[in-house]
């Protein structure tokens, strides 16, 4: 692999593509990816000049490479953690979210600080807090304080699904409402106003219905 090669996955990961992406833009196994990265200081330490220092000093010496960098998740492969990423970001979780959700549900207890977070991922903590406010907002996790410490802990729970399914239930009924209104303005009876209406009529169905699946 060329030093190129891998300041374009540097650059990739930076963007936050996936270990496919990566790959097929390099037109490269993505399991060649995916070893090139775990083994470089994963993720978020990947750096193209000292990767390609390392590599080249291994081959000077004939060494076999060392230990794959620890995975953000314990027990975890790099591999095993991207397949969840991207199941998650098809959901439409940014990238970021989806690795410190993911980092929060396998956790032991379901509970970690920002720094916890910060230190596991190997990002920053505006990256963390850019995620984790996320979570908050849209019910997947909680905030917690602790006054003794004077920081936030970050809880995901047993009715942490139940909020966020009612949460977005919430937002379709406001999207219908709005569509509804908008109708109204157009006039009932003009083209814009009847499609208007039958978006709204949906959407409103669609919340119900979810508010409905959640609570059984």
């Amino acid at each position: 692999m060329t030093q190129q090669d891998r300041q374009r996955i540097a650059a990739g990961l930076a963007d936050g593509l996936s270990y496919a992406e990566i790959a097929r833009r390099l037109d490269r196994p993505t399991s060649t990816i995916s070893r090139e990265v775990g083994r470089n200081g994963g993720p978020g330490g990947y750096q193209p000049q000292r990767a390609h220092r390392a590599t080249a000093q291994r081959a000077r010496r004939g060494t076999p490479a060392p230990p794959r960098a620890t995975t953000p998740t314990d027990g975890m492969t790099e591999e095993e953690i991207e397949k969840f990423v991207e199941m998650a970001v098809r959901t439409g979780l940014p990238r970021m979210t989806a690795r410190v959700h993911l980092d929060l549900l396998l956790s032991e207890d379901g509970r970690r600080t920002a720094a916890e977070l910060t230190r596991r991922l190997k990002v920053s903590p505006a990256s963390v807090s850019v995620a984790v406010n996320y979570l908050v907002q849209h019910g997947y996790v909680r905030r917690e304080r602790d006054s003794r410490r004077r920081r936030d802990i970050y809880v995901v729970d047993d009715d942490a699904w139940y909020h966020a399914v009612v949460l977005s239930a919430r937002h379709l009924l406001e999207s219908a409402q709005a569509a509804m209104a908008g109708a109204e303005t157009f006039g009932l009876d003009s083209p814009v106003g009847q499609r208007m209406t039958k978006v709204g009529a949906y959407l409103e169905r669609v919340s119900l219905d979810t508010r409905e699946s959640a609570d059984r």
